[in-house]
């Protein structure tokens, strides 16, 4: 299963050295994300904002919208700030590259629901910013296909 690797598994990225799925960077990456997807569920509208990189160059695309930076997605939120009750995750994989990089996929649903839903966030650490040990969502794209 994909972010299960040992310590010595864990290959090296291209470039710098990196290590692609160091444990402790897929932990930290799991942990912010599970709590995005809690704040999700609640409603929370300060954490997923904040969880969002606050940049002009932040980019969300939605099942039937779009939003280009951090105003615009801060915007959204306000008016749609969770999702209908019952969401459910399956396959969520996280695949940490280096110690300040990680792409999180996973599928959604809903009880009876018609479709799949498709989400994936592109996750970066910035040492420089306070709370959630510096992790921002830089890019996240969320689909829906029929079953």
């Amino acid at each position: 299963m994909a972010g299960t690797l040992g310590a010595a598994d864990v290959p090296a990225a291209p470039g710098a050295g990196s290590r692609i799925d160091a444990p402790e960077v897929v932990a930290e990456v799991r942990a912010v994300f599970e709590r995005y997807e809690r704040a999700l569920r609640e409603a929370d509208v300060a954490t997923l904002t904040a969880l969002f990189w606050a940049d002009p160059r932040c980019v969300r695309y939605g099942v039937a919208d779009r939003q280009h930076g951090a105003d615009e997605i801060a915007e959204w939120r306000r008016a749609n700030p969770g999702v209908p009750p019952g969401r459910t995750l399956t396959e969520t994989v996280v695949v940490a590259i280096g110690d300040a990089a990680a792409v999180v996929s996973t599928l959604f649903g809903y009880p009876g629901g018609a479709t799949e839903g498709r989400q994936t966030q592109t996750w970066v650490r910035f040492p420089d910013l306070d709370g959630h040990g510096g992790w921002r969502i830089v890019a996240a794209h969320v689909s829906e296909v029929p079953l």
